[in-house]
């Protein structure tokens, strides 16, 4: 019995873009199956194809791209275009001649001055879903600024809350305000196709990283909307939930996130401290924020006193949410982890082990985790394919 396609199969997806929240954008709409062109620069091609080391190596031994690369570029094919050249401006107008959507994050304006932007191509493509993707949008006072994702944590708001508050403001470990666009950008591009199965216009999809960044401060910004007090980094602590933060043991710590009054009252019975949640400084949530640093540190110098394991093994009898701090090993050393099958290395015979390390979207549809099944593509891998294949080269209208 063959698979079901995929959702998105049969739709054709121009990624002119590199680095990560296009190219993310792109990896996730070939997971659900879309066939992705990915257009690099001729000789170049995606700068994160040098950002390593680690290298993935070939089958020879041979470094080939860096991890960085094979990250984001899963299930795509790679051709290669000048974009200063007439022959590589006509290749990539045909390509968007014929693609359901287009991803690009060139500078505003750049793409239209080539003859590229979004009225050239809806010209000759009235229903092309055009997804823009810059640092700051295409309009307003800083539209025409370079945006990176370390510069967005902090001018959006979210390094001020991250880091311990005696330190150094922190950006989050993975480029969080990229990963956050990429994925706005595809639920942007699904809710124009679906406007276009209606109407059989297209649009063009404005994606910034500031309005990303500032749109997930979610409820922080909310309560400083409501309470007009500037939220502070705070570690690992809540600034709404008491205790819901990391905590000291004898060999090492533990997170324990308590949501609700019953699960503080198992937490103290844990520690053989009952009596403490009935002390009225303590006995609901309201109270244990009010009184933070004291119920804090008593609690951490009870959990102090025993070792992790007994203390999690403890927790979990009592239904408390508890869990460990895990490293990348103990990560994909999960047994839920590695049931899911988040780890799924793509066969292919072209690299070192006959696989291409690969992390799978955590989509799953009807039982089937969703994941292309082509490794990340070598530079203009596939620049005879595309150019042969009428989906791409046939003028018209996309259906």
């Amino acid at each position: 019995m063959s698979a079901a396609p995929k959702p998105l199969a049969g739709l054709k997806v121009l990624e002119l873009a590199r680095i990560l929240a296009g190219p993310w954008a792109g990896q996730l709409l070939a997971d659900l199956g879309a066939d992705v062109v990915k257009v690099e620069r001729a000789g170049v091609g995606d700068d994160t194809r040098r950002w390593g080391p680690p290298f993935v190596e070939d089958a020879d031994g041979v470094a080939g791209a860096a991890g960085y690369f094979h990250s984001t570029n899963r299930g795509k094919r790679s051709i290669q275009a000048d974009f200063d050249t007439p022959e590589g401006l006509e290749l990539v107008r045909m390509l968007a001649a014929n693609a359901d959507v287009v991803i690009e994050n060139f500078k505003v304006g750049d793409l239209a001055k080539r003859g590229l932007g979004y009225e050239d191509v809806k010209a000759i493509n009235p229903g092309v879903i055009y997804c823009s993707i810059t640092g700051f949008g295409q309009s307003g006072p800083s539209a025409a600024e370079p945006g990176y994702d370390f510069l967005i944590q902090g001018l959006g708001g979210a390094m001020n809350l991250t880091g311990d508050p005696a330190g150094l403001p922190m950006k989050t470990g993975y480029p969080a305000a990229d990963l956050f666009t990429g994925l706005y950008s595809v639920v942007g591009v699904l809710a124009a196709l679906r406007a276009r199965d209606e109407t059989g216009v297209g649009a063009h999809i404005d994606m910034a990283l500031l309005d990303s960044q500032v749109a997930v401060l979610g409820y922080q910004a909310i309560n400083y909307f409501i309470s007009g007090n500037e939220p502070t980094r705070m570690g690992n602590s809540h600034p709404t939930i008491v205790p819901y933060d990391t905590f000291p043991t004898a060999d090492g710590a533990i997170i324990v996130a308590v949501g609700n009054d019953g699960q503080f009252a198992r937490f103290c019975q844990a520690l053989d401290l009952p009596d403490l949640a009935a002390e009225p400084a303590y006995a609901g949530n309201p109270d244990r924020v009010r009184n933070r640093a004291d119920i804090m540190g008593r609690l951490s110098a009870a959990t102090a006193r025993f070792a992790s394991a007994d203390l999690v093994a403890r927790l979990n009898a009592l239904k408390v949410p508890v869990g460990p701090v895990n490293g990348m090993a103990e990560v994909f050393a999960h047994p839920q982890v590695d049931y899911r099958g988040l780890r799924r290395d793509i066969p292919d015979a072209r690299f070192a082990g006959g696989a291409a390390p690969s992390l799978r979207s955590p989509i799953v549809i009807d039982g089937e985790g969703q994941m292309a099944d082509r490794a990340p593509p070598g530079l203009g891998e596939h620049d005879d394919d595309v150019r042969g294949d009428p989906a791409w080269t046939t003028s018209g209208t996309p259906s």
